[in-house]
């Protein structure tokens, strides 16, 4: 790995957590938002959504998980650190916010939805009550074809990074996407040094209390972008992936072995009705304000 590659790593990407506030109102439920790659808290898109909320849910409490004091800063720190420690630091500052205390929903965007639900099953308190996933990575990917940073050598260190040394400890604790890069060509290989998502979908070992507190959301709502060019596979999106040992045929969940053995209590939760599979046709992360005030927030966050 080039000098350049491990200074880019090594940037200080430990800033300060902060959050977003909208005046509170005991009788609606507040939400926790968790953008994706390449985005921030500071950014017209998150704005806008806060203001969709707020016109269909008046003076919601809103807290918007971002690292950093600016726009750039939050988007650079989409990119580098280690997730494992945000998800630490969000789930502390989740516990220590009055507004939170009675349980809050939470939308992820991206890469943010599953980080949220590392959430849900690493901190059971506050309640998280139904988790919005849009266009979540909940099986990794396995490509990444369209970075959007600001600065696009950044992408292709990124690319480089993964490509030739995704599950290299220092990688996965320096960059963000390591995190949930999943090989289907190299099973074991994932399940052994993936420090993050391999964790949170019990590859290894069946971790109870992930399990429990993810069956104790009331709903988990999983949006698919049908027409969706970032990620790879798309169905990932629907906590499908590639069968394993190839990169080519796509399995369902309730083709995989996560369900079959119910090793994340997602067979249980289906069985509940509680599990939501949505679609939108459309590329990733785009749909139109009708879509999201019908379909998400009349249903599931009033």
């Amino acid at each position: 790995m080039s000098n350049s590659i491990i200074l880019l790593f090594t940037m200080n990407i430990f800033c300060t957590f902060m959050q977003i506030e909208v005046t509170a109102d005991n009788s609606s439920i507040p939400i926790v938002i968790w953008h994706g790659m390449g985005d921030s808290c500071f950014g017209y898109g998150i704005d806008y959504i806060k203001q969709l909320l707020k016109k269909s849910i008046p003076e919601v409490y809103i807290k918007c998980v971002h690292k950093g004091y600016n726009e750039l800063q939050d988007i650079q720190n989409s990119y580098f650190g280690n997730i494992n420690d945000d998800v630490k630091q969000v789930c502390e500052e989740i516990k220590m916010d009055k507004n939170l205390q009675n349980g809050y929903n939470a939308i992820g965007f991206s890469q943010g939805a599953q980080f949220l639900r590392a959430v849900a099953e690493r901190c059971s308190t506050p309640p998280m009550l139904n988790l919005i996933s849009f266009g979540g990575q909940h099986q990794g990917v396995y490509g990444l074809p369209r970075c959007i940073a600001v600065d696009h050598i950044i992408c292709e260190y990124i690319r480089e990074a993964l490509t030739y040394g995704a599950y290299v400890k220092f990688v996965q604790e320096k960059l963000i996407q390591a995190g949930y890069w999943h090989d289907p060509t190299k099973v074991d290989e994932y399940k052994r040094y993936s420090l993050f998502l391999a964790d949170i979908n019990n590859e290894l070992n069946i971790n109870e209390t992930y399990r429990n507190n993810l069956k104790n959301l009331e709903s988990l709502v999983l949006v698919m972008f049908e027409n969706d060019t970032m990620v790879q596979p798309k169905e990932s999106e629907w906590f499908g992936f590639y069968k394993p040992g190839q990169n080519k045929e796509v399995e369902s969940l309730q083709e995989s072995s996560l369900y079959k053995e119910d090793r994340l209590g997602l067979r249980e939760m289906d069985n509940l009705n509680k599990i939501h599979f949505l679609s939108v046709k459309g590329n990733h992360l785009k749909f139109t304000e009708e879509w999201f005030m019908e379909n998400i927030v009349d249903k599931f966050l009033k």
